[in-house]
């Protein structure tokens, strides 16, 4: 690659690299108009998750104003008992509730009642920060909170940090492009060129990615909803022990019987061994004891 070429990357990625953007410095605007300047008005953070600290001098001669936001991912986790047997018609209709202001859904589950489990439910959504308090009014009619966890995570130098890695990528790209606009590059120099310009639009592509995800963590909140039944404990009568006993008679008279089967068939296939064996030592017991009797000596008797 000719040294003309080499020094204008390297002066492209130098200017690229100097370019990090931390505040916002233009004068005579607020904290909002300054990022309406800059081009960043759609990833403002939503009101309630934002704060904005401006200083200066000089707030009406014009004087320079240095602003900075912070960016807060805000998540609640809600648990509501359901006092009947509606709980899938609470879950549905929290639903279509979410439909009907700015909030997105992003699972929802319904647990059906079994022998073993109660019915049970599970939500998630984000909310914008504006209808927060009605979404949260909403499913607290469909029951009772039984809990209420709120926490929050500062995301802001991770959105310096992309948004610094966005404005080097495109100025390193539009640097590329103007290089490859220039008459008299060579073969080699404009395919140089040209896979370095793939590179940084692909980094590019993943920085915006990653500015939109955060972006969606922070200009909504993350709200996580369970919903349970209400268990009910009832008095048991003096009678109840032996309704009990009665519907189990059932189940321990079958298991009985099954411990006789099993039993039983542990014993057949030594039946045909201990059978045969103890017929054979009975006859040959009776032998033994007729030999004996006819090796006896019988008594003489003598006349008087």
């Amino acid at each position: 690659m000719p040294r003309k070429l080499l020094c204008l990357l390297s002066v492209a990625i130098l200017a690229s690299a100097g370019c990090t953007r931390n505040y916002s410095r233009v004068s005579g605007l607020s904290s909002v108009d300054q990022a309406e300047t800059a081009g960043f008005d759609r990833m403002l953070p939503m009101r309630g998750t934002t704060a904005y600290l401006s200083a200066g001098a000089g707030f009406g001669g014009g004087g320079t104003v240095y602003a900075a936001s912070r960016y807060v991912a805000v998540r609640h986790k809600l648990e509501i008992v359901e006092p009947g047997t509606g709980l899938a018609k609470s879950i549905e209709a929290v639903v279509a509730y979410c439909g009907t202001i700015q909030c997105e859904m992003l699972s929802s589950s319904v647990t059906n009642e079994t022998a073993m489990l109660s019915p049970a439910g599970n939500i998630a959504v984000r909310v914008a920060p504006q209808d927060l308090s009605k979404f949260l009014d909403f499913v607290g009619k469909q029951g009772k909170i039984s809990q209420h966890a709120t926490e929050s995570e500062d995301k802001t130098a991770a959105v310096v940090d992309v948004e610094a890695k966005i404005k080097n990528q495109t100025d390193f790209r539009d640097s590329l492009r103007k290089m490859l606009a220039k008459p008299g590059v060579s073969v080699a120099d404009l395919l140089q060129i040209q896979e370095k310009l793939a590179e940084a639009q692909a980094e590019l592509d993943s920085e915006a990615t990653q500015r939109k995800i955060l972006a969606n963590e922070t200009e909504k909140v993350f709200v996580e909803i369970g919903f349970r039944s209400e268990q009910r404990t009832t008095s048991r009568s003096a009678f109840a022990p032996i309704g009990d006993a009665l519907r189990e008679s059932g189940s321990v008279l079958a298991e009985s019987l099954a411990a006789l089967i099993t039993a039983i068939a542990a014993i057949i296939p030594w039946l045909v061994v201990i059978v045969p064996g103890v017929w054979v030592l009975v006859r040959l017991w009776r032998k033994l004891r007729k030999k004996r009797s006819a090796a006896k000596p019988t008594p003489t008797s003598f006349g008087t």
